[in-house]
């Protein structure tokens, strides 16, 4: 299996469409072709089932639905990246504190989630399959700490959870066996299973041994770690050896981001005050980790991530997908619209929590933290 140095490119049409622009060394250029310069192999495309309100108003955060996951991925495949589909099975986020289920399978049972979790997997794949554009690795879920399809899918429900997740597998298990004897595709596609906070072992013990004692087999660990968050270096380090040798599977940071700057960059989003999330990195939480977000910091950050990865024994840990590097403060791009927090009954406000992790500053030019991308020789 390769190793992938990977960036998470969801939002990246919507930031485009509101005018988003990206520099490299002062020349305005195309954000996958500056990614393929700095010796990016892959890229992660997030799937919502439905993003969009019943009047059909877009949810926002680039309304992944299947035309834009489309679009990316024939851009994607345009440059030689491989791609890693992430689906949500949620018509909006789904991570640790939201698992909704869509709003198509309303009111099913177990049995129904369990074959529409299979149906809209294989469904969608053959689509993509029609298109020349299946992805290299799927992620099946996203960020399933607590689970998925709530209430159903909850934990401590592992029976439920290992059926909704295996229906994944097992849809693209035989997509990927079609495709292979087809000749379209050389090698089977891999498999993920994501959880959040990397640095919590206990999680992942519990997590995996009460899965695999169920579920489907798969190939990868996914793991998420954002450092003020998740915990420390060590405590990532030593989740990460002790899984490898627990479970026996590849390892890829699914998720991973630092940031740049505490600049604040309102002046970009050009919002009123109470329109704002403001920065995820709120100062509370920055005083706990062990780098400073400053140009230098972020860079640094990096190449440590580098370094615990290839600590992994056995050469399990396969590399990471940064979260959203190109998610820069345009108008128009927030985390959420007014339609999609009804969807998640969330208070809101809106607006970008993300700008200031980007791999690009403020006016999208690339920041120093590529060069270690492109020098580190896994």
């Amino acid at each position: 299996m390769k190793y992938y140095k990977g960036m998470d490119i969801s939002t990246l049409l919507e930031v485009e469409k509101c005018g988003g622009k990206f520099y490299d060394k002062g020349q305005e250029r195309e954000v996958l072709s500056i990614l393929k310069d700095y010796n990016v192999n892959a890229v992660r495309i997030r799937l919502w089932n439905d993003p969009y309100s019943e009047e059909g108003e877009p949810y926002g955060a680039g309304t992944n639905d299947f035309a834009s996951v489309a679009e990316l991925s024939k851009r994607a495949k345009e440059k030689g990246f491989d791609i890693l589909l992430d689906y949500h099975y949620s018509d909006f986020w789904a991570d640790p504190g939201k698992q909704f289920v869509p709003k198509a399978w309303r009111g099913y049972s177990v049995e129904e989630l369990e074959r529409a979790v299979y149906e809209y997997t294989k469904k969608t794949l053959l689509a993509l399959k029609e298109e020349g554009l299946l992805p290299d690795m799927v992620q099946v879920g996203n960020e399933l700490s607590n689970g998925l399809l709530w209430p159903y899918g909850k934990v401590p429900e592992y029976d439920n959870i290992a059926r909704f997740v295996s229906a994944g597998i097992r849809a693209v298990k035989e997509v990927s066996d079609m495709a292979l004897a087809e000749g379209i595709i050389s090698e089977k596609i891999l498999i993920m299973i994501h959880l959040d906070n990397g640095g919590n072992n206990a999680l992942y013990r519990e997590w995996f041994d009460n899965y695999i004692k169920r579920g489907e087999d798969f190939d990868i660990i996914g793991l998420s770690y954002y450092p003020f968050w998740h915990g420390t270096f060590d405590m990532l380090q030593n989740n990460m050896h002790d899984i490898a040798q627990r479970f026996g599977k590849e390892l890829i940071i699914a998720e991973v981001s630092m940031g740049h700057t505490m600049e604040d960059y309102a002046e970009y989003e050009k919002l009123a005050p109470e329109q704002r999330k403001g920065m995820a990195t709120r100062p509370a939480l920055v005083e706990k980790i062990e780098y400073p977000m400053t140009l230098e910091g972020q860079k640094a950050f990096m190449e440590e991530l580098f370094r615990r990865i290839a600590s992994v024994p056995e050469g399990k840990g396969r590399g990471y997908f940064y979260w959203e590097p190109a998610w820069i403060p345009v108008p128009g791009s927030g985390w959420a619209t007014e339609c999609s927090l009804k969807y998640m009954e969330d208070k809101g406000p809106c607006g970008n929590e993300w700008a200031n992790q980007a791999l690009f500053d403020y006016k999208g030019n690339a920041l120093p933290t590529w060069e270690a991308v492109r020098d580190y020789r896994p």
